[in-house]
């Protein structure tokens, strides 16, 4: 059966777009991670998740080095293991968490508390008694009731709690609808339009055990240039300006996360670390200098620009087929992981793209790389060409998988999720090991 003229968009080679640093092409044709060849790293099973630990570091390090004077917190809900957590803070990064499983996370990989955040639209009482009993740097308020919630907890542990307080500046950036999250019709923050911001610093500023120290803001993710911080930067500072006629002074903006990567060889290059802090900081002292106030402190929460490249995941092949669709011919190429490793374009349409682990002289076909689930909209890699003579048992890598792969990796199907595995030219370790049969049937109260 002849294949149609559908688009047809090639990987880009190992060195290029979306892959991690040190993943390179062997003169054997086989595609190797800091120097470890994927069949190798397929010994421990698959689907697998590789992290390039090397890679992962140094992004980090360069946005410390980007912000200068500011702070840097590493969004640990993107993805984040004991060890991770150590890595950052290591590199002079602080951990934002967003449940009180990060929070444990990171506690438990040696952070100091005054080194990490605590996020969250509905945070328990048993999350923010850990966090202060553990003297947590920051809480980012996000609704008025938290005011008493978390002032009434830190009064019974005798201590004062330290507060960001996130606000919608009515701008958001980014990708879908779902993380774009600075829109007033949404659950996180607190209005500047309609005063309830102003109310909650006003509350936090005039009680004993609540310390005000400053703004909040994120727009979404997936951004590429610093415009939409720059706007965000200007209302937040407008309103810093009012708050500063009030007599009240804010010591930081957090212009939070979102920093977009490259997913597939058609995606845009994102601006430099650098690039993007000096952006952003023009913006913020910009508007300081028209408010007339003193430029606060800035931090920011980069995530996905961190371990998102560093990360990919490996698959065998299982069954191919060929099928006919209005426009042609489409070869559909099954994996043995699918939206349960990987839930982001199910969720929200993402794009990725996949790489043959061997060179191959055969005809690129368009191709739809699909995982082992009951559902239609099991896809891992809408299109991507690929040799024709991709056949069961072949290894798959696809890119950029690091942010929220394995983080909202799920057992849908009762699949087990994948280990994740770092990498580097000093050898392999676990970073989270693969889940056991025993580890899911032994959920069940009657085994």
């Amino acid at each position: 059966m002849p294949f149609a003229p559908l688009a047809h968009v090639p990987a880009p080679e190992p060195g290029e777009g979306p892959w991690p640093r040190n993943l390179t092409r062997e003169a054997n044709g086989e595609v190797a991670l800091a120097g470890h060849t994927l069949t190798e790293l397929a010994e421990n099973g698959t689907p697998v998740y590789l992290v390039d630990k090397d890679d992962m570091v140094a992004r980090a390090k360069a946005w410390v080095d980007a912000i200068g004077e500011g702070d840097v917190y590493y969004a640990g809900k993107s993805f984040l293991t004991p060890a991770v957590a150590r890595w950052m803070y290591e590199e002079g990064l602080g951990i934002d968490t967003a449940s009180e499983g990060e929070l444990r996370t990171a506690l438990a990989g040696r952070v100091p508390g005054e080194r990490i955040g605590l996020h969250g639209n509905s945070k328990s009482d048993s999350t923010l008694k850990l966090a202060l009993e553990n003297y947590i740097g920051r809480i980012v308020v996000d609704s008025p009731g938290e005011v008493e919630q978390i002032a009434t907890i830190a009064s019974e542990l005798g201590v004062v709690a330290p507060c960001l307080v996130r606000v919608t500046t009515g701008v958001h950036a980014g990708g879908h609808e779902f993380i774009a999250t600075a829109h007033e019709d949404q659950k996180f923050g607190l209005s500047l339009a309609t005063g309830a911001a102003l109310e909650v610093v006003s509350e936090i500023a005039k009680n004993p055990h609540l310390k005000f120290l400053g703004l909040h803001s994120h727009i979404g993710s997936q951004i590429l240039d610093p415009q939409g911080f720059a706007a965000a930067a200007d209302a937040v500072i407008e309103f810093a300006g009012e708050l500063a006629k009030r007599g009240i002074e804010v010591h930081e903006v957090d212009l939070g996360g979102g920093y977009g990567i490259q997913y597939t060889g058609e995606d845009p290059a994102p601006q430099t670390e650098v690039e993007m802090i000096a952006g952003i900081r023009s913006a913020l002292e910009s508007a300081c200098d028209k408010a007339g106030i003193p430029v606060p402190r800035m931090s920011i929460e980069p995530g996905r620009s961190i371990s998102g490249p560093s990360g990919i995941t490996l698959y065998t092949v299982g069954a191919t087929k060929d099928v006919m669709t209005d426009d042609g011919v489409r070869r559909y190429v099954s994996i043995d992981g699918g939206m349960s490793d990987n839930t982001r374009p199910a969720l929200y349409g993402a794009n990725y793209t996949a790489l043959l682990n061997r060179e191959s002289d055969a005809e690129l076909v368009p191709t739809r790389v699909v995982g082992m689930h009951c559902e239609s909209g099991d896809i891992v890699v809408k299109d991507v060409a690929l040799p024709k003579d991709v056949t069961r048992g072949d290894l798959l890598l696809v890119a950029a998988t690091g942010a929220y792969g394995r983080s909202m990796a799920s057992n849908y199907n009762m699949v087990r999720k994948p280990g994740v595995l770092a990498v580097s030219d000093r050898g392999t370790a676990w970073l989270m090991r693969p889940e056991t049969w025993e580890d899911v049937l032994g959920l069940f109260p009657e085994l």
